[in-house]
């Protein structure tokens, strides 16, 4: 049984590596992204260039998104020549990106009413699990159409998830950046009010890493900190989006999170004193300087 063709549109590092796995593994793929530089790494590896979202959904049977924002997902999607003015029926879009599940569920319900199909699938691990095909996919939507992409997800990840109906996959993520972020921020002030006080840093992670506490994200933040490692490739800005689009997600559920409003506005800070490029335990030097 022949492949399905692939239209891949976003070729970051993770969206590049993933498609560099997919042509190691004999697909083929129209590829789109504004980085001209990596559109034509894509290609000398074999893959089509396409002009527009609506030709790239024209010419594949399954879409992938490797986007940064819902707003920036939409956009793709709605405009005039955008993937849903080109998606066939029977065809399927996979958004490995995190957004915002609402507009996850709109999308689905407008591409449903073409005959198409949708599964979130956000991302866990780093980049070089991409090129290996070894990442943790998230993914979520109505069970026939999820067996349709499975093969493809399962040449793209180590461990692959059915967490339910279509948006479960980002509520999850964005659940799971919540408590990851929320605790890099708690850990990071951990030891730059330690610094203050006078506490040596390394001594604080050998004590509060023998207990409950310890973690890898402690880790992390710790090789940071104390090591001046930044090795959580993650950046601050990620964080933060991340971060908004999780108390949006619990505006809409008529609910609340105060310690997501308390990380926000410390990612939000940092961002804003121009620190958003750098890897979220990176925040420590924020703490470190911060004033009453």
């Amino acid at each position: 049984m022949s492949k399905p063709v692939i239209g891949f549109i976003g070729l970051g590092l993770m969206g590049g590596n993933m498609v560099e796995n997919l042509q190691k593994k004999g697909y083929e793929l129209n590829v789109m992204d504004l980085n001209k530089d990596a559109v034509a790494a894509c290609v000398a590896r074999g893959a089509s260039a396409v002009s527009s979202a609506k030709e790239l959904a024209e010419a594949s049977d399954i879409v992938m998104l490797c986007l940064t924002t819902s707003a920036i997902v939409e956009k793709v999607m709605y405009a005039e020549d955008g993937i849903l003015a080109g998606m066939k029926e029977g065809s399927v879009l996979v958004d490995f990106g995190t957004s915002i599940p609402a507009s996850t569920r709109k999308i689905g319900a407008d591409l449903a009413e073409k005959g198409v199909g949708m599964i979130d699938a956000p991302l866990g691990r780093t980049p070089a699990h991409a090129k290996d095909g070894l990442l943790n996919i998230m993914a979520a939507g109505d069970i026939e159409t999820f067996n349709k992409v499975k093969p493809v997800l399962e040449d793209q990840g180590e461990n692959v998830f059915h967490l339910g109906a279509l948006g479960a996959g980002h509520t999850t993520k964005l659940i799971n950046n919540f408590m990851g972020m929320t605790t890099v921020c708690a850990m990071s002030q951990a030891f730059a009010v330690a610094d203050l006080a006078g506490v040596d840093r390394q001594q604080l992670f050998d004590i509060m890493s023998t207990g409950p506490s310890s973690s890898p994200f402690m880790q992390f933040c710790k090789n940071y900190a104390v090591d001046d490692v930044s090795d959580l490739g993650f950046s601050i800005a990620n964080a933060n989006k991340d971060l908004g689009y999780f108390l949006q997600m619990v505006e809409d559920l008529g609910t609340q999170s105060k310690i997501a409003e308390g990380s926000s506005s410390n990612l939000q800070a940092a961002f804003d004193a121009g620190m958003g490029n750098g890897n979220v335990p990176e925040i420590f030097d924020y703490f470190l300087k911060l004033k009453k």
